[in-house]
């Protein structure tokens, strides 16, 4: 849901798809929210065609210009779908309009921009593209470098849409993913670029983040991908660009891949250079033993505490040593820390005694256990039913929802914010409910979406007046009870009279029930 920008209903659809499981039919749930990713999909694949049609042509020359400067080939830039959107700034609007796309869908879109006399204008001059897609590989986006020095920002990326979330994504994954699998490893790279000259270096598992520093949702993807089929950790080489800004991104990196339990390595390059650089001053076979030895991330992460800290100094090295010490805390094979351990104590010049207190503290706290999450009540099955019923028709939802008592249901909430929904006049969505439920409610709601029972309209119809007709005999029922109590009471206490009236009104009951045809 969050790389490709669906919601859960979507996401289940493309799951299925993936790997072949067939979905009952079943109508959309929040139509105009798939509608306009659908239009957002259409007008970033004629975006991105426009753009290679562009580097091609006459008005291309100067891109074409570049990527023969940085060894990238023409079948390289078709392969990668490069393109070039024209200085202009009305190609791709022009073309857009020509498509019908409603204002809303070009609003959406970040591929336009709207001046404040309502005219549109394209979001990207005069920039090589680089087309930017999920995992599935269809376009959702695209980072544009400058050609010319005074036009800033040198990297312009699309803004967030709903296909759209920068903090997800990973340029490159859907070529890598496949390698990424069956080699239990990935490289990650800072640029557009360098995951262009590493790929053609014969290195397919490349990818890196979009414009951004990065995430936990993309380091959770890359470990998803390179774990292997018995869930052992994958592995990461992190080889960031050489400069002071690529080195403190590397320790952020490095910190994140650690949390999810992956086994971490650092590529420094001589020379000061990236990736791409490297790849054309030493070749591919170069760079690949490079990446083959690649150093274990204590080593690389204890040169930067000595150069960082004050050697010296008692002060400089507990500071080293509180550098260093969470990164190895982290490491999840105790034979292993314990080494790295000795080798923290004699590379910064502490006493080891200091170090072995430290992990004897630091196990007691992982002995310790953390407080379990409440489980999540069961749904009773009239609800589940009555809310697949709901979720799949506008006009049960319509019936429904205003006579229907939530009273005492386990999912009342889910009940009640559809109600809500339903009663503003605005579209009832997956999303739109999502939004209004505490986080325990969102699981049940996505436990009921996540079900077999995926149902027509008519169906639906059905099942939601059976339901009705459930629960009103459930309800019917516990008044009988109620009342039967209440004889019983009446009758020990030695209140005749008031006994009499409540077995009338028991039999007035019994006689609607059996008029009803509720047993």
């Amino acid at each position: 849901m969050e790389i490709d920008g669906l919601t859960f209903p979507e996401a289940l659809k493309q799951l299925a798809e993936r790997n072949g499981i067939a979905m009952p039919k079943r109508n959309e749930y929040g139509d105009p929210e798939s509608k306009l990713r659908t239009a957002l999909l259409e007008m970033h694949e004629i975006a991105a065609q426009l753009f290679q049609s562009n580097l091609r042509g006459p008005q291309g020359a100067e891109a074409r210009a570049y990527l023969a400067k940085r060894g990238v080939s023409p079948d390289l830039a078709d392969h990668f779908m490069l393109g070039y959107s024209d200085s202009g700034g009305q190609s791709l609007t022009r073309r857009l309009a020509q498509e019908h796309f409603t204002p809303e869908q070009l609003d959406a879109s970040g591929l336009v921009r709207r001046r404040d006399d309502g005219s549109l204008y394209d979001s990207f001059r005069g920039r090589l593209m680089f087309p930017i897609h999920n995992e599935s590989g269809k376009v959702i986006a695209f980072g544009g470098r400058a050609m010319r020095d005074e036009d800033q920002p040198k990297y312009l990326n699309s803004p967030e849409t709903p296909v759209y979330r920068k903090t997800s994504v990973l340029y490159n994954l859907h070529r890598a993913r496949d390698t990424m699998r069956r080699a239990s490893r990935a490289v990650l790279v800072e640029g557009y670029m360098d995951v262009i000259g590493v790929y053609a270096a014969g290195i397919k598992e490349v990818v890196a983040s979009c414009g951004t520093s990065l995430t936990n949702p993309q380091v959770r993807v890359i470990q998803r991908l390179t774990a292997d089929a018995n869930v052992k950790a994958g592995t990461v080489i992190v080889n960031f660009d050489p400069d002071n800004a690529g080195a403190n991104a590397a320790e952020k990196a490095i910190q994140l891949f650690l949390d999810e339990g992956m086994h971490v390595r650092v590529l420094s390059l001589d020379g000061g250079l990236d990736p791409d650089e490297y790849v054309k001053q030493n070749g591919p076979e170069a760079y690949r033993a490079k990446l083959d030895s690649a150093s274990g991330y204590f080593h690389w992460l204890a040169d930067r505490a000595r150069v960082r800290f004050d050697m010296k100094t008692s002060d400089g090295r507990m500071d080293a040593f509180k550098f260093l010490l969470p990164s190895v805390q982290k490491i999840s094979d105790k034979l292993e820390r314990a080494a790295i351990a000795n080798d923290l104590a004699g590379y910064i010049g502490v006493d080891p005694g200091l170090v072995l207190d430290q992990f004897k503290r630091a196990a007691a706290e992982r002995r310790t256990p953390a407080p379990k999450a409440p489980a999540r009540p069961a749904i009773p099955g009239i609800e589940n039913l009555l809310l697949q019923s709901l979720l799949a028709s506008d006009e049960v939802r319509a019936q429904v929802l205003p006579v229907l008592n939530t009273e005492g249901f386990a999912t009342r909430e889910i009940f009640d914010a559809m109600r809500h929904q339903q009663e503003s006049g605005a579209p009832v969505t997956f999303s739109s409910i999502e939004a209004r439920l505490s986080p325990s409610a969102q699981g049940l709601l996505h436990d009921i979406a996540s079900a077999d029972e995926m149902i027509e309209d008519a169906v639906a119809r059905e099942q939601a007046q059976a339901c009705l007709r459930r629960l009103e005999a459930d309800h019917r029922k516990r008044q009988v009870d109620d009342l039967r109590a209440k004889v019983k009471a009446a009758e020990r206490e030695g209140r005749i009279k008031e006994a009499l009236g409540i077995i009338a009104e028991l039999e007035r009951l019994r006689k609607e029930m059996n008029a009803a045809g509720v047993d």
